[in-house]
């Protein structure tokens, strides 16, 4: 099939048979045309159009030897750190088409990291799951899939390990083994766009022991499977998709997150990548982890601009755009977003090859914890110093259908305008567009809790950072030492460096 434009993946969408998707609690039966799902469905669209779209094409694609042509750049390896370095711009650009999260990267990353660990597990004598891995690969480029990431479970009791839960499918464990597969039971927890993808990518969520090993499982299977059900859930303000309108109603692109369930699903021994091989576990979330990390110096700088960008056009609007305080505002905006930014091309520069063949290039660990940890404060920065340019307005704006009442258009038209080269209706829908992006899951919750909360990072970061080294430092420059020092930074290598 090779590379799909939009409308093929739209189409590809409509007629599932098994999957139940819900929505407010009621059944969707095609999301392509539910109001509170197409801006999700739309979101993902761009990411295949941008494959054939003259000013992402160079980004979009990429060419695999795995299937030996150009495929979307989503479902690729990296081989280099220029492809990292793509990745990051790529999801900078992207947020500017969409103005959203669009939903791609946790399943992109997830392929990378099941290459390496694969691949690792094969170098030491178990190369059934490289093999199952590689067909799979093959699959989904010459299929050009959308793909979801699913590594968060439900996890219960956070202080207790999964296989001392008392709800034993508070992490997802196989409840049966059969000849051709085995049989899942459990749910994972905020997964980004899993309604409208192809198929799903699940892995581990944590480190595990030996008493953990039916949990120990990564695999992938198409959401339309008997016995999988998502429960889509809700995010500010979304009750405007269901209003029909083009201002307040969201009728641009916008994601979802969602409940994945598995009530007993099966899973064929040849989609399964890891399974009882528990002391894997942790090093897969780590992989998975920094990658994601990484990603995320893309995506949310790209908003950031969105957002740098809508406060600026307010700002001129009411006139105050060339005001000192204003212009200020701006640029601790712009320093704040490009900080992010450039700590996500650093983890990308700074990659290392860390698995044999035609991927395995990972991150740098430091800079791509450093950049997540970034990411975590500044986009909360950036809103606040946007809405403090945008007035109190932005809360509390009258409606795009009051704008349409001929009872009081003009009233609005009269209080609501600026400078007289804008009208109340481009005021309002700037506003709107601030309020969705600024205020969103995709720009600030996901910005604290993707790819791990806050403490994950500093945890990371700990554990990378050679304290001893850097004393060594501070003591040779105080005549306490004289012990040689090799390394231009203070760091340890991380798990998957030393296995």
């Amino acid at each position: 099939m090779g590379l799909r434009k939009g409308d093929q993946y739209v189409e590809g969408l409509k007629n599932r048979q098994h999957v139940a998707i819900y929505v407010m609690g009621k059944r969707v039966n095609d999301i392509t045309t539910n109001l509170f799902l197409k801006p999700s469905v739309m979101s993902f669209k761009a990411t295949f159009d941008a494959a054939f779209e003259e000013d992402t094409i160079d980004l979009a694609r990429v060419y695999s030897p795995i299937v030996g042509e150009e495929v979307n750049r989503f479902n690729s390896l990296h081989s280099d750190p220029r492809d990292l370095v793509a990745k990051v711009k790529l999801l900078r650009k992207l947020s500017h088409k969409t103005g959203t999260c669009f939903q791609r990267c946790v399943g992109w990353d997830g392929l990378n990291t099941l290459y390496i660990i694969t691949r690792k597990m094969a170098d030491r004598g178990v190369k059934t799951y490289h093999d199952n891995f590689m067909k799979y690969l093959e699959y989904v480029q010459r299929r050009d899939l959308a793909l979801a990431g699913a590594m968060t479970d439900v996890k219960g009791v956070r202080a207790l390990k999964p296989s001392e839960q008392p709800n034993p499918d508070a992490y997802v464990r196989v409840v049966e083994e059969r000849d051709d597969g085995v049989v899942v039971r459990g749910a994972k927890a905020n997964i980004t766009g899993i309604a409208a993808v192809d198929e799903v990518l699940v892995m581990p969520t944590r480190a595990m022991t030996e008493k953990d090993a039916q949990y120990a499982i990564s695999f992938a299977i198409p959401l339309d499977t008997p016995g999988v059900k998502v429960v889509v859930g809700r995010q500010l303000n979304d009750g405007r998709r269901a209003e029909g309108g083009e201002i307040d109603g969201l009728p641009y692109m916008f994601n979802h997150e969602g409940l994945l369930i598995f009530e007993d699903v099966f899973v064929p021994w040849e989609r399964i990548f890891l399974y009882r091989d528990w002391t894997w576990a942790g090093l897969l979330v780590e992989v998975f982890s920094y990658y994601h990390r990484q990603g995320y110096a893309g995506c949310k700088s790209g908003l950031g601009d969105v957002i740098i960008g809508a406060a600026y056009n307010l700002a001129s609007q009411i006139g105050v755009a060339g005001k000192a305080h204003v212009e200020d505002k701006l640029v601790e905006m712009t320093f704040l977003n490009e900080t992010m930014y450039s700590a996500g091309l650093a983890a990308s520069w700074e990659g290392k090859k860390v698995a044999e063949g035609p991927g395995g290039w990972w991150v740098n660990p430091m800079y791509a914890n450093v950049t997540k940890h970034l990411v975590t404060r500044f986009p909360y920065e950036i809103s606040r110093l946007a809405h403090d340019i945008a007035g109190g307005i932005l809360g509390t704006g009258p409606s795009e259908f009051d704008l349409k009442n001929p009872e009081v258009r003009q009233l609005l038209e009269k209080y609501l305008q600026g400078v007289p080269e804008f009208t109340a209706e481009d005021r309002l829908r700037i506003l709107r567009l601030l309020e969705n992006v600024s205020i969103s899951v995709a720009y600030l919750i996901e910005s604290v809790h993707g790819a791990g909360s806050p403490q994950a990072q500093r945890i990371s970061i700990q554990r990378i950072y050679d304290y001893k080294y850097a004393e060594e430092i501070a003591k040779r420059l105080a005549h306490m030492s004289k012990k040689p020092l090799s390394g231009v930074e203070p760091r340890r290598a991380s798990d998957v460096e030393k296995t």
